[in-house]
């Protein structure tokens, strides 16, 4: 970005604001000029959210001045902030599924005819207008949103934030839902956007986007503002250093376990087609990486070890002695945990205490006649917060009021207190900052070492590659390719995940 660029859209200047007494902001100053992707960078708690929200009217800052365009402002409401051509777009998009495309982006402020009515025909064009200037010639505006994909609803999302012209559009995690192939269109309309001259804020947990899109990058730590960079001086070391105010040499702590006896076994498996015949083997103290793209069969074979959906044909050994697992509890019983992907729909229940959450996968242990015994409940869960770092006022703190990297560890603690030989993880750091990756990467490596046989799944290859004692990779529903840790390059894993194969030998 030329330093000598356009004023900044958006200014603020020494902003703090508490809640409670709490200060979750101190003394931050912030500015996104013209055509600039500003990426704002932090661990969850940082202060991010609440930055964003001063500037999309939902907050208003204790301390501190906001400007547009040089001038004072000041929100009393989102609708003000929208008014002075500021947009937000949120990891949960606001959109109603019943109306239409072209209804969603003109909601609250549709063209009307002279004499009061809706122009449903003015709506129609000019909808479709912002769609091609987003090059999303191929939505339909007259289709209802509750019919199109995530990516394609956030592209609606995008181009109702346009509609009120908005000259500064801030991106809140844009690309946590979204499949590979759907960030690089986004990225393309992020790309596009800057190039008309819009003003971006762009929070991700991401750095391949960061250093893809951004301009400046700017870093709070624990409500205070860190830096603010060009991106072409800093490096992914320099920004997480920034973030969690350690060095980190490595994402990845792998310790050295010793790899033990043969705990799980697969021969030849296969469920439905998108599980077609594998074989392989996983050690105690073993972590044995599954990468793989989307749709590769990765989740799929979880699934049918952890019994959701029992294999069709082959085998499955549990200490050399054949097992039928017809359902979770069955897979439960024998020793086998399963993290899933979806920690909000599948691991937790969010509107739930932690204390609640913990036990779920152990009630029958510690109930007596349905009834649940609160004392030993709360002791469980009292272990799981100090024994996994939980960052939470207590037990009876909801879940859903916690941080990704803490919903995560919660989910870990419940099937943790099952005891499990086997754990099954599947993408266990998908959507949580850098800090808390470590920090989970560390209680896996930890767990390792006390002798658990873990599976990991995950489509990020930096962690499956600095993770894994072996790797294996899928496609098709199907092993196409097994490294040993010492052979498994970023380029070689690469090529066997874009490929595909013949299944390679029983790993």
């Amino acid at each position: 970005m030329d330093e000598r660029a356009e004023p900044p859209v958006v200014e603020l200047a020494g902003i703090s604001k508490s809640f409670a007494g709490l200060t979750v902001l101190r003394d931050i100053s912030f500015d996104v000029r013209p055509g600039e992707v500003h990426a704002l960078l932090g661990e969850n708690g940082a202060g991010k959210s609440t930055l964003i929200k001063i500037l999309a009217g939902v907050h208003r800052a204790d301390a501190g001045e906001l400007r547009v365009d040089g001038k004072p402002a000041s929100f009393s409401s989102p609708r003000e902030a929208q008014q002075a051509g500021i947009a937000t777009v949120y990891q949960e998009l606001l959109l109603f599924p019943e109306l239409t495309v072209a209804e969603n982006i003109f909601l609250g402020h549709a063209p009307r005819r002279s004499w009061g009515g809706l122009d449903w025909e003015t709506m129609r064009i000019r909808a479709r207008e912002l769609l091609d200037s987003l090059d999303s010639h191929d939505l339909d505006v007259d289709l209802r949103v509750g019919s199109l994909s995530v990516a394609n609803r956030q592209r609606v999302e995008i181009a109702k934030a346009l509609s009120w012209n908005a000259r500064l559009v801030i991106m809140d995690e844009p690309t946590a839902a979204l499949a590979d192939a759907d960030v690089k269109r986004l990225m393309d309309v992020v790309r596009r956007l800057r190039g008309q001259g819009v003003g971006i804020v762009y929070v991700s947990h991401r750095m391949a986007e960061i250093f893809a899109l951004a301009d400046r990058v700017t870093v709070l730590r624990d409500g205070a503002l860190i830096g603010t960079r060009p991106i072409g001086e800093v490096d992914e070391k320099t920004l997480v250093s920034m973030m969690v105010g350690r060095s980190i040499e490595q994402l990845f702590p792998k310790g050295e376990a010793a790899i033990g006896r043969t705990m799980l076994e697969l021969r030849n498996v296969s469920y439905s087609t998108t599980v077609q015949d594998i074989s392989l083997s996983l050690h105690a103290g073993e972590i044995l990486g599954i990468a793989g793209l989307v749709g590769s069969g990765r989740t799929e074979l979880a699934l049918t070890i952890f019994g959701i959906t029992p294999a069709t044909s082959g085998e499955i050994l549990l200490d050399g002695k054949p097992v039928a697992i017809g359902g979770p509890g069955q897979a439960r019983d024998l020793g086998i945990a399963y993290v899933p992907e979806d920690r909000g729909l599948q691991g937790l229940i969010r509107p739930q205490t932690v204390r609640e959450n913990v036990s779920l996968a152990v009630l029958s242990r510690i109930a007596k006649a349905s009834i649940v015994d609160l004392r030993r409940e709360g002791a469980l869960a009292r272990d799981a917060i100090k024994r996994f770092g939980i960052r939470t006022r207590g037990p009876e703190q909801a879940v859903r009021q916690l941080s990704g990297g803490n919903q995560q560890k919660v989910v870990l603690a419940k099937w943790l207190a099952t005891e499990p030989r086997i754990l099954i993880l599947d993408e266990p750091t998908r959507g949580i900052d850098v800090g808390a990756k470590a920090e989970v990467h560390a209680l896996i490596s930890g767990l390792a070492a006390q002798g658990l046989a873990i599976l990991l799944i995950s489509s990020e290859l930096p962690e499956v590659l600095g993770m894994s004692d072996r790797i294996l990779v899928m496609s098709g529903g199907r092993i196409a390719a097994a490294f040993d840790r010492a052979e498994a390059t970023p380029d070689a894993v690469g090529a066997a995940m874009t490929r595909s194969g013949d299944s390679a030998e029983a790993a």
